[in-house]
């Protein structure tokens, strides 16, 4: 019987989004699954084009007067053509992301017929695996990337001895253009280096194989095993981001992997991934039928998804393979990075949009589900680079706008780059990048209490703050952002002009009301007695921000003025930021609960959704929103129209966001905790009317786990990690047990009632 979590195929991938993808947080690969000639396509995180270099647009902040007054006085195309010269980065685009390089396998098989082929990812162990038979002989390979090790390992196997022969190369370019600036044979190893672009990053990848029986030589550039029983492959990867001389870590890299052993390797791999993996579980339907429906093929299974045929198990896969892509492509370490456009998987030299960090949405919902979804420490890669960011935003905010703290616009790049990204101005001047990433700092306290983190990134929250403080400028009354806009959206002046130049758009207020709250929240936290004057005019501040509007469709307004849009159906949902992943819309505002409601019936009335992060976000809004059916309708559809076969994220083209996105929107269906309570399956759809979950998490340091059944909850416990108040709210009526004993209860269906907890405390929710 197939493992539930298990990706399975049939047939080798026939392009390169259907891999399978593995990966330690920093070096990954996509694995094809060839059975004469394979391809493994490899990424190492800090293989970016060109040098950090000075890009802050020297003229922008002698015109930033004129642009706030053009913008007053509604000169739109006056004002976008002034920042198409004054406020563009200087040159106008950040760095990108390379691949590392590929492996190609060249095997000498008989030349016969291959039968019982499968391909497979194992998330529960992060293993890939191909096997397939060949006149009677079983072939077996294994990879994996490993963390605590460094390296990507592979083993190849046979049932009988002496089958395994074949070629090895190592590879950097696209068909005749080569981007490697040396191959040599060092030390029984395959020594690939290269520099990128730009005085980039200079780069080496190592390639050393181990065979049992049979032999192994070197000719040329390619290492030649013949008659093996046994081949082990270990590749190691660095880069000068890093470590001054890669070749020698590398070096020692695979060194210290040969003296460990596949086995040990392998072990060493399995406890680490499955330390984070395995906190979680989720099933949705009867569990007899997880197996029956994971007999058939992932691509079998995904052909009658877009069929519209449902597929619990199916949704229960994908969900935890957004989990698996994080661990696999975000892990804390000595400059860590975080999860770009594509998480770490890129075979392209030029990627769609530079597969870069882009912060006006998609590095950010790269990072929604982590404090849920028990994966807190894989949000620290993000931290980290904030740290870096911060420092050059500093720059940006003193030279572009005169203020002091720090800023950044809606990419960032490997160098931490602050200044404004592209010639385009639907999203070029938008200042609010490191405001929305500073949200994710008490946040992340908010999950795990960790008063230690919070103190180092205060001042990361400070300085955010600051460039604000600074930046606002008053209009009737309130303090607002000028010159800002709604990420990549248009709108229509009465006089038929359109454009997206503004001042203070509703996403804008959200993010500001959110980031402010934050400082306060944590300034009182950490007792900061030395900011009482600061947090006096922070609090003025967000008082004075405009109120969220209704608009004359009854949606809510997504600019200052009711404007209309140019394209209603569009992808961004900005001005619902304070829904999800914001809490300043709850439902104890119902005309603001009801105009998001329109907004979003607005959205899908044209055509709406129509990318996949887009559709992730739907399905977290209307988790939000309590409507549990829509939501599923998102989570069918992502899978239906916007996911590849390996249950990539099909944007198009490949982008990780939505996979994120969606398990995220998936959690906010079963548990919720944003507006100062947990509530135990707020948005359940009549479709997953059986399930259940452990592990999840809650703010205030709270770990649940769930059974509910006929499309009730059925049981729930609650460990208290921090000893906190707990807030708790059902449907039904309830009780609550600790150490055998009622210490709450009965309470009524859907009112919140408070307990105290002890720290590791077990709590058993009983219902009626």
């Amino acid at each position: 019987m197939v493992n539930p979590l298990h990706l399975w195929y049939r047939e080798p991938a026939s392009k390169w989004p259907d891999a399978l993808p593995i990966g330690n947080g920093r070096l990954g690969a996509m694995v094809s699954g060839g059975v004469q000639q394979e391809r493994w396509q490899l990424n190492e995180d800090s293989v970016w084009y060109g040098c950090a270099i000075e890009r802050n647009p020297k003229d922008a902040l002698k015109h930033l007067p004129e642009l706030r007054n053009l913008l007053n006085d509604g000169r739109l195309k006056d004002a976008e053509d002034l920042v198409g010269m004054a406020f563009i980065g200087m040159p106008e685009s950040q760095r990108h992301y390379e691949p590392l390089g590929q492996v190609n396998l060249n095997f000498r098989h008989l030349e016969a017929p291959v039968t019982e082929y499968q391909r497979h990812l194992d998330i529960e162990n992060a293993l890939a695996r191909v096997s397939y038979q060949i006149d009677g002989i079983r072939y077996n390979r294994e990879l994996f990337s490993s963390n605590p090790d460094n390296i990507i390992v592979a083993q190849l196997s046979a049932s009988h001895l002496g089958m395994i022969s074949l070629d090895l190369r190592v590879f950097r370019g696209l068909d005749t253009n080569v981007y490697m600036d040396s191959i040599e044979v060092i030390e029984n190893s395959l020594v690939m280096k290269a520099q990128t672009g730009g005085k980039g990053v200079e780069l080496c990848l190592v390639a050393k194989v181990l065979v049992e029986g049979g032999s192994l030589e070197f000719v040329g550039e390619t290492i030649v095993v013949r008659k093996a029983d046994r081949a082990y492959i270990m590749l190691a990867a660095e880069t000068t981001f890093r470590h001054d001389n890669p070749k020698a870590v590398c070096l020692s890299l695979v060194d210290a992997a040969v003296e460990l052993g596949y086995d040990q390797l392998r072990t060493r791999h399995i406890e680490d991934y499955r330390s984070l993996f395995s906190r979680v579980d989720l099933r949705l339907g009867p569990e007899e039928s997880q197996s029956l429906v994971a007999s058939k093929p992932t691509k079998e299974r995904m052909e009658l998804a877009r069929k519209g045929v449902p597929d619990l198990g199916l949704i229960s896969l994908y969900y935890q393979y957004g989990r698996y892509l994080l661990i696999s492509s975000s892990r804390n370490g000595f400059k860590a990075l975080p999860s770009t456009l594509q998480g770490i998987w890129n075979d392209n030299m030029s990627p769609p949009w530079g597969s870069k960090f882009t912060i006006n949405i998609n590095t950010e919902m790269n990072y929604w589900l982590a404090g849920t979804c028990n994966l807190s420490e894989c949000q620290q890669p993000l931290f980290s680079h904030m740290k870096r960011l911060q420092q050059n935003g500093e720059v940006t905010a003193r030279k572009m706008y005169g203020c002091g703290g720090w800023t950044a616009h809606h990419n960032t790049d490997i160098w931490a780059d602050s200044a404004p990204q592209d010639r385009w101005i639907p999203a070029t001047l938008w200042p609010m990048g490191g405001a929305w990433l500073s949200t994710h700092i008490w946040q992340h306290f908010e999950f795990t209490g960790d008063t230690e983190f919070l103190a180092e990134a205060y001042g990361m929250l400070r300085g955010s703050i600051q460039f604000f403080l600074d930046f606002l400028v008053e209009k009737d009354g309130y303090m607002v952002t000028n010159p800002s806009l709604s990420p990549e959206n248009v709108y229509r002046l009465p006089n038929g002009e359109e454009g997206c130049m503004c001042i203070a758009p509703t996403m804008d207020c959200e993010i500001l009301h959110c980031l402010f709250s934050d400082f306060l929240a944590a300034a009182e936290h950490l007792g900061k007695e030395e900011d009482a004057s600061l947090r006096v005019r922070v609090n003025s501040y967000r008082n004075r921000l405009p109120p969220l509007r209704i608009g004359r469709h009854g949606q809510l307004q997504e600019w200052l003025e009711d404007h209309e849009e140019v394209e209603p159906g569009h992808r961004h949902i900005s001005h619902l930021w304070g829904l999800y992943p914001g809490n300043q819309i709850t439902h104890k505002s119902p005309e603001l609960i009801d105009a998001c409601k329109k907004t979003l019936a607005r959205r899908a009335a044209h055509g709406g959704g129509h990318t996949g992060w887009s559709r992730a976000w739907m399905i977290a809004l209307w988790a939000r929103l309590g409507d549990g059916n829509e939501a599923a309708m998102h989570v069918r559809e992502i899978l239906r129209t916007s996911t590849y076969d390996s249950l990539l994220d099909d944007h198009p083209p490949f982008q990780i966001d939505g996979n994120f996105g969606a398990t995220a929107g998936i959690t906010e269906m079963l548990i919720q905790s944003h507006g100062g309570e947990i509530v135990l399956l707020p948005a359940l759809p009549s479709s997953w009317p059986d399930g259940s979950l452990k592990g999840l998490c809650a703010r205030g340091g709270f770990v649940l786990s769930m059974v509910w059944s006929s499309g009730m909850l059925a049981s729930a416990v609650i460990e208290s990690r921090l000893a906190n108040v707990c807030v708790l709210k059902t449907r039904q009526t309830f009780s609550v047990e600790h150490k055998g004993k009622t210490i709450v209860g009965p309470v009524s269906a859907n009112v919140a009632t408070s307990f105290q907890t002890e720290k590791d405390g077990i709590y058993k929710i009983l219902v009626k």
